[in-house]
């Protein structure tokens, strides 16, 4: 039993680094679909190789030092110091991903995996929970950060044969430039396509508006609503979609205060009521009502800082305005 483990193990390691031969890739699946527990072992073997890292990390990646590691955590010590120097390195590769489990370097390998990765098994999909937000590294090197509530899929094929992420919420995106392999982030109401750049992608289906700022780079934007000519996005400027009439228009704007979530900051950038309501919900894990229809066309500018500042001060700045009040029990609120 530890043998044939030991064998999957490699198996594993190998097609995330290497790529398998065919045969050894037919086995490979075919263990996969043989119970349910198979294939939970190999995704979470999966998503420790392509999870959250930093580039740099990769850069600084020892491998001696990592398999040095290996060798204690498997507890093989003696056997694996007989091997071979050119069995050393043999077996330092197929156990790359393994050795991940250990160092946290999510990607370091997988840019040569190669066309046996487009076999690919299921899709990854990411999700941030209500009240927290979630930062991770695509296989490519792309840095991503998930807002509360967000959701994002890609296929295991990502970064070989496409770069095509599914998003459900709200994303902040530093993509690392590949001119032969388009970026394209996609919800049911939006495509964007860049090569590499900085941007803030907000579409919550509940969400009245979709909104995309640009940090740096430039964007092309295909509204899914209206057919209509692509948008091209440039540095400081942000597109807003409108999902009732699928009216899409651009203006300059300080782009950087899109991202500002993604240090625990609260930004409301003329943004309507109904759209922050939803973010104090998501932020907060509270209930809102909106009482007065008239109400949904309000926008307020605003800035807080969630971890220090309560649902309560943050609802009194907007009522200071005199457009809105509020009443709190427990942890349902009513705006009026």
């Amino acid at each position: 039993m530890e043998e044939e483990k030991k064998h999957i193990d490699e198996l594993i390691a190998t097609y995330l680094t290497e790529g398998l031969d065919k045969n050894a890739l037919a086995e490979l699946k075919a263990w996969i679909a043989a119970s349910p527990e198979n294939k939970n072992y190999f995704i979470q073997q999966r998503e420790v190789w392509f999870s959250a890292v930093s580039r740099e990390a990769a850069l600084k990646y020892n491998k001696d030092k990592a398999f040095g590691t290996f060798k204690k955590r498997i507890g093989n010590r003696k056997e694996i110091e007989k091997t071979s120097h050119h069995g050393f390195r043999s077996m330092l590769w197929r156990y790359a991903a393994i050795i991940a489990v250990v160092l946290a370097v999510g990607c370091f390998s997988y840019w040569q995996g190669g066309v046996n990765v487009k076999d690919t098994f299921a899709d990854i999909s990411v999700e941030a929970p209500l009240g927290s937000r979630t930062k991770l590294y695509l296989p490519d090197g792309t840095l991503v950060w998930l807002n509360a509530g967000s959701r994002m899929t890609y296929s295991q094929g990502f970064g070989v044969d496409n770069r095509m992420i599914e998003l459900e919420g709200e994303g902040y995106f530093e993509v690392r430039r590949n001119e032969k392999l388009p970026f394209f982030v996609k919800t049911k109401d939006l495509q964007l396509q860049v090569l590499g750049t900085k941007f803030n992608f907000r579409d919550y289906p509940e969400d009245h508006e979709v909104v995309v700022s640009l940090l740096e780079g430039k964007v092309e934007l295909n509204n899914l609503l209206k057919k209509e000519k692509e948008a091209i996005l440039v540095p400081d400027e942000r597109a807003i979609l409108n999902k009732t009439n699928g009216r899409m228009t651009v203006e300059t704007v300080t782009a950087s205060n899109a991202s500002q979530w993604t240090d625990g900051y609260l930004f409301f950038d003329e943004e309507l009521l109904p759209d922050i309501v939803k973010e104090l919900e998501r932020s907060y894990n509270v209930t809102i009502r909106i009482a007065n229809d008239s109400l949904n066309t309000f926008r307020f500018y605003g800035n807080f800082v969630r971890q220090e500042q309560s649902i309560q001060e943050v609802l009194d700045a907007l009522a200071s305005t005199e457009k809105i009040q509020y009443k709190i029990e427990e942890r349902n609120i009513t705006i009026y």
